[in-house]
């Protein structure tokens, strides 16, 4: 017997949160992106998200996001769906790079609270509608508030559900309770981007997750809601389990995900390259733990 599930999956089930590869030289790697993005797809992504943290958006142009969503939509085509990431601390920013994915061929967004000017909630929100109403494209919230500063409140995030645009949520908030309140209010579809919650939100009723670790494992993380979809519970929570050593290295190392994943992306031979400044990239040792933890998780 299978478990019910949301009736609801935008953007599908499992995304990965997609780095943004550079040559050498630190320019866009449109060929590389191109050669991750098929990948990541053939092995089990329903979506990419493209210019989010880990795509380090904060140093790349506007014009080279506009590139990157072209080029990712030419490798992938309609196999899977391309999330543009247009979160800025700036309202009319944000809806220039919305509209501009658009443009480009995105199939959705996904967007921040303003960060470090820390808004109300009334800002908050009036932020996020202004988005919403500026072009045609679903968009999902990113609540984040260890990084931007700003929580999405659960109230605010029933208000917002209301926009027939504003469709899902990435959930980064460490806030259980707060995400079973709008679960229950609402039909927010609710992405996990903590890579160690994604069987404990998809359980209660979220829909998948947005992950930075499948950059690397896209497979392992996809087997997790795969097999939580065939009933088999058990079996789900050991797959977890043994992505958490993974997950661990990449994610709490005290180093941005970017800078983890493109160290062991580049260890494999994977389009990755350089991380910009101030992003430094990771050391010897790190690289190291990593290489050791995904051959640990890839071996049967």
């Amino acid at each position: 017997m299978t478990t019910p599930r949301p009736t609801s999956f935008p953007f599908g089930r499992a995304l990965c949160a997609m780095v943004t590869p550079f040559t050498a030289t630190g320019a866009l790697d449109l060929d590389g992106a191109q050669r991750h993005a098929d990948r990541l797809v053939a092995e089990g992504c329903d979506g990419l998200v493209l210019s989010g943290t880990t795509g380090e958006s904060p140093t790349t142009s506007d014009t080279e996001k506009a590139e990157l969503i072209r080029a990712v939509r030419g490798a992938v085509g309609d196999r899977a769906r391309v999330v543009a990431g247009v979160g800025t601390a700036d309202t009319l920013h944000t809806v220039e790079l919305a509209r501009a994915a658009e443009k480009a061929g995105a199939d959705g967004l996904l967007a921040v609270t303003p960060y470090y000017s820390r808004p109300p909630q009334d800002a908050v929100e009036a932020h996020f509608r202004e988005l919403a109403d500026a072009c045609g494209l679903p968009v999902a919230l990113y609540d984040i508030p260890g990084r931007t500063g700003t929580r999405i409140e659960p109230e605010t995030m029933i208000r917002l559900a209301a926009h027939p645009r504003i469709v899902a949520v990435k959930d980064c908030a460490y806030d259980l309770l707060g995400t079973q309140k709008v679960l229950a209010e609402t039909e927010l579809a609710y992405y996990t981007g903590c890579d160690e919650y994604v069987l404990a939100l998809y359980a209660i009723g979220g829909s998948g997750y947005i992950s930075t670790v499948a950059n690397a494992a896209p497979r392992h993380f996809r087997a997790i809601i795969d097999a939580f979809d065939a009933g088999d519970t058990a079996g789900a929570a050991r797959l977890q389990r043994r992505t958490i050593p993974l997950t661990e290295l990449m994610m709490s190392s005290g180093l941005p995900g970017t800078v983890t994943a493109k160290a062991l992306l580049g260890r494999l031979g994977l389009p990755a390259g350089p991380v910009r400044a101030p992003l430094r990239p990771a050391d010897r040792e790190t690289a190291d733990g990593l290489q050791r933890a995904y051959k640990e998780l890839t071996t049967v």
